[in-house]
């Protein structure tokens, strides 16, 4: 092995996740629409239905484009990664794919819980409950390799740390958030429950790119801001909510991570910090990360050196995305990364493979 940690890869959820969701609302269970490929929706043209709406909407004001169902035109072409791999039902050819790019280990995130789903908590519950089920069991035939970040009902606290023991028993190394919960940001006191949970648990919180917040996606259409302003800008939402109001601080055990977004962000957000604080004393780079246990997930061909003078360097791990539609042009990471002469070697072995494991507890 190359000693290669993947810090996020995805699954593209299979129809029969829903098979496991609670009898009582198997009635409820989301169901695969499909569209002619002629409509507004292109061939973003397969959709769940979910309490009376669709996901992803891939069209018009609240839209998201996402890698689901993978009956989707633009899906069911795919012929860079097979769909079994991608749907995580056979799990020893996505170990073999692990081998294949070089990764010792992978930490799948989900792809429809990117956008948040439903009020409903009972309805919330379930669907979460099922995929953390269908991920375990995907855990358990992957030879400890293939690792997960669990979803929670988060319009229900007491479920959510039911969720939080059971995932962290059955393989998961963290929880997944958006960067905006609902009509909540991260620093809400609503949240203080799951922090102090996850400190004892040494479960991280892994604040990844999503379209958390129905009254953000709200203002934007896919079709002209695409994804960046409602998805990926949530995760800087999170750093900026959790480090202003000091909850490393409040909960002196839990890591943050902020995956999906990069890393280019992170001068502009310490600069700012530095700004409105009037406080100038080295505390916004490096030392910020250490204090605060936080790590942020970059791509490979983002300005290393450049950020390296603001996020310490054993806090700054990379991810993939793999399972997706590439989306940072990574498909031979490692060797893109070895061959990189601006960051010494030692750096680049801590970015594949040490700092995620300092990270996520495997």
């Amino acid at each position: 092995m190359s000693g290669f940690v993947d810090a996020d890869s995805h699954i593209i959820e299979p129809g029969e996740i829903w098979d496991l969701i609670d009898q009582k609302l198997y009635d409820r269970r989301p169901v695969l629409l499909q569209a002619p490929s002629d409509t507004l929706y292109k061939s973003f043209n397969a959709f769940w239905l979910i309490d009376g709406n669709i996901f992803p909407k891939s069209a018009g004001k609240g839209s998201a484009n996402l890698s689901t169902p993978s009956a989707s035109e633009n899906q069911s072409v795919r012929t860079d990664i097979d769909l079994c791999v991608r749907e995580l039902t056979d799990m020893d050819a996505r170990v073999r794919d692990l081998d294949r790019r070089g990764a010792e280990i992978e930490v799948v995130y989900s792809t429809l819980f990117g956008v948040y789903l439903t009020d409903d908590v009972e309805l919330d519950v379930a669907l979460c409950r099922a995929y953390n089920r269908w991920m375990a069991d995907a855990w358990a035939k992957g030879h400890n390799r293939v690792r997960w970040t669990a979803v929670f009902p988060l319009t229900s606290i007491d479920e959510s740390i039911k969720e939080m023991h059971y995932s962290k028993d059955h393989g998961a190394v963290g929880v997944y958030v958006r960067g905006v919960e609902g009509t909540r940001t991260l620093a809400d006191p609503y949240f203080f429950p799951i922090y102090e949970e996850a400190s004892s648990l040494d479960f991280p919180i892994c604040v990844h790119t999503g379209a958390g917040s129905p009254p953000i996606s709200s203002v934007f259409d896919v079709r002209i801001s695409r994804t960046v302003p409602h998805s990926r800008m949530l995760p800087l939402m999170g750093f900026w909510d959790i480090v202003v109001n000091k909850l490393p601080e409040r909960f002196p055990n839990v890591k943050f991570g902020f995956i999906e977004s990069g890393a280019s962000w992170v001068p502009y957000l310490l600069h700012q910090l530095k700004r409105s604080t009037k406080i100038d004393d080295g505390r916004w780079g490096p030392k910020l990360f250490r204090d605060y246990r936080l790590w942020v997930a970059c791509e490979a061909n983002e300005d290393l050196p450049m950020l390296l003078n603001y996020i310490d360097e054993d806090h700054i791990m990379i991810g993939t995305d793999y399972g997706h539609l590439d989306q940072s042009f990574e498909d031979d990471l490692v060797t893109r990364m070895r061959s990189r002469e601006d960051v010494p070697s030692r750096v680049i072995d801590k970015i594949l493979d040490e700092n995620a494991r300092g990270f996520y507890p495997f």
